[in-house]
């Protein structure tokens, strides 16, 4: 059962690499599975066992993700917007009080915890507005350096909570050829930047890793900013009392999600 509940979180953890707006660090965040996941690829040859079978289980539910269903989120994020978004807006707002209870490790809380939480907010938000203003591809010869390089820039998104991945592609320029590449698996693209990538996200887990344990509550509370501000890139258009009472239900249908699966793992 563990097995398969991995899999079904590494599913959504595959579709925020690709659907924009949307990070697979807030993901992983919200299904309880950020630092547990950081342990045991950066201590994996201390328990090859457990390690492989947790990692085995969230990968393959990442590659599921990747290339099948994100297809289905696609549609519905065509064909039911405002449902599907309230429900991943109610999956991070049901994620926060587990949140602010793990980072309150202190006797009591420093306003410069709030700062932390706040400056990381602002960043999301601007990252946000940001994406509206980036061209759909603004590069158009790609060689194995830049590849290289675009994908150890995109782990900052994939590591980081509330940075999307696609914001930074897009600012790159290879979010086009990126998805395109998926779909056809066209290896002459995915290859140098799943180098970069793997590269990156162990640089970036190492650091973040290390954050974590020394500056543990203001590295949390980053995390929670970054995750209310991703939360503006998937706030729908809401025209009539209809939609914003859709709106409102499918926010707290996120809400049972997450609590269904909090009481999972």
């Amino acid at each position: 059962m563990a097995f398969l509940l991995n899999c079904i979180k590494g599913i959504f953890i595959g579709s925020g690499a690709i659907l924009p707006g949307i990070s697979s660090g807030v993901i992983c965040i919200v299904f309880g599975l950020y630092e547990k996941l950081l342990d045991s690829l950066l201590n994996f040859f201390k328990d090859i066992k457990n390690n492989f079978k947790f990692l085995f289980s969230i990968i393959l539910g990442i590659g599921i993700g990747v290339l099948i269903f994100s297809n289905f989120l696609n549609y519905f994020l065509t064909t039911y917007p405002l449902q599907t978004k309230s429900i991943f807006i109610g999956l991070i707002l049901g994620s926060i009080p587990s949140l602010l209870k793990e980072a309150n490790t202190d006797t009591y809380l420093k306003k410069i915890d709030f700062l932390f939480l706040l400056f990381s907010f602002l960043i999301g938000i601007f990252l946000v507005v940001l994406e509206k203003y980036i061209p759909d591809n603004f590069s158009n010869s790609f060689n194995f350096l830049y590849l290289f390089i675009s994908g150890f820039v995109m782990s900052i998104g994939v590591v980081i909570p509330g940075i999307s991945n696609t914001i930074i592609l897009m600012l790159l320029g290879v979010y086009n050829i990126y998805l395109s590449s998926l779909s056809n698996i066209y290896l002459p693209v995915l290859i140098p930047m799943g180098v970069g990538l793997l590269f990156g996200c162990l640089v970036f887990m190492k650091l973040t890793n290390f954050l974590l344990k020394n500056f543990h509550t203001k590295t949390f509370f980053s995390i929670i900013g970054f995750s209310l501000g991703s939360i503006f890139v998937l706030i729908p258009n809401i025209s009539s009392f209809l939609s914003f009472s859709i709106f409102f239900l499918s926010i707290l249908l996120g809400f049972a999600i997450f609590s269904l699966f909090n009481k999972k793992v």
